[in-house]
């Protein structure tokens, strides 16, 4: 690994200060799960590593049934998934966020860097797009938000501008009727990358006969995580009692969404193939949710 400067910062805006003099050759640490492996292998250079560790506004895990979950980009995954109250209320967030590394990696790991990672086949984006995540930054211009369909603009890159620093993300609470579910397919039982990710999410009507809306996403089928807002589009206004001929239709404009590449993980058509299994096999789980989030009224 390359000689490198270290910063441990204890406010948002002094990081930002630091990250717009460095411009790109400093990086954000939160757990550096993913940067440091990127340089030891010397496959990423760095002169600057700003530490947000300690920063309050990164850390902060606070849900409330009315205006939803805050969550710091430096909150590790096992606080997440520890939390009761964001388990009961988030079950589609935590089965992407438990399926982030295994139990050490867990210590560590944040989803504000697995989204600034920004790989493809992240397991936390997909869910976070079903769910209607924000993203909310701080630059040198001050604070703005992403939705995080937005945040990632091709492998490795995002939407941060220079200087700008991701603090948190805002997920809204869950209505009754609401259900969410993400799903992904490994070549390996766990501790493996996607060969394709699927999140859908679902707003039943308060009888819990329709879909008033739907949300799906893939992830690991193109340069960027994909929000698939048409087939969404497609669930929407259809009654439980024909889940499975709408199901099958989102599913298949899911797969006709998805641009996959062949790799040593996958081909093409077991990509494509995946993205309408994964998707419908999502579905239904998001609807099992929705119907018996109502039947707890």
């Amino acid at each position: 690994m390359q000689a490198f400067d270290y910063v441990r910062v204890q406010s948002a805006e002094q990081a930002v200060l630091l990250l717009a003099q460095r411009g790109d050759q400093a990086r954000v640490l939160a757990g550096g799960t993913d940067l440091l492996p990127q340089m030891k292998e010397g496959r990423r250079h760095v002169a600057l590593l700003v530490d947000v560790k300690q920063i309050p506004e990164l850390n902060e895990l606070c849900y409330d049934p009315a205006e939803g979950l805050w969550l710091g980009a430096a909150v590790p995954c096992y606080r997440i998934c520890d939390n009761a109250a964001v388990a009961h209320a988030y079950p589609g967030l935590i089965d992407a966020v438990s399926l982030i590394g295994g139990v050490q990696i867990q210590g560590r790991a944040t989803l504000g860097g697995n989204v600034c990672n920004a790989s493809p086949a992240a397991d936390s984006i997909p869910a976070l797009i079903v769910h209607r995540g924000v993203c909310h930054v701080v630059g040198p211009a001050g604070r703005r938000q992403i939705a995080v369909e937005a945040f990632c603009t091709g492998p490795g890159r995002t939407a941060l501008g220079p200087g700008e620093l991701l603090t948190s993300f805002h997920l809204p609470a869950p209505q009754p009727g609401f259900g969410a579910a993400y799903l992904r397919f490994i070549p390996r039982n766990e501790m493996d990358i996607a060969v394709v990710g699927a999140g859908v999410s679902v707003q039943l009507d308060e009888a819990g006969e329709t879909i008033q809306s739907a949300r799906v996403a893939l992830g690991a089928v193109a340069p960027t995580p994909l929000f698939v807002q048409e087939a969404g589009a497609a669930l929407a206004g259809h009654a439980l009692a024909d889940l499975e001929s709408a199901g099958a239709e989102a599913a298949a404009i899911a797969q006709a969404a998805a641009q996959p590449i062949s790799d040593m993980r996958g081909v093409i058509a077991q990509r494509k193939h995946l993205s309408a299994v994964l998707t419908r096999r999502a579905l239904r789980i998001a609807v099992e949710r929705a119907a018996a989030s109502l039947a707890r009224r």
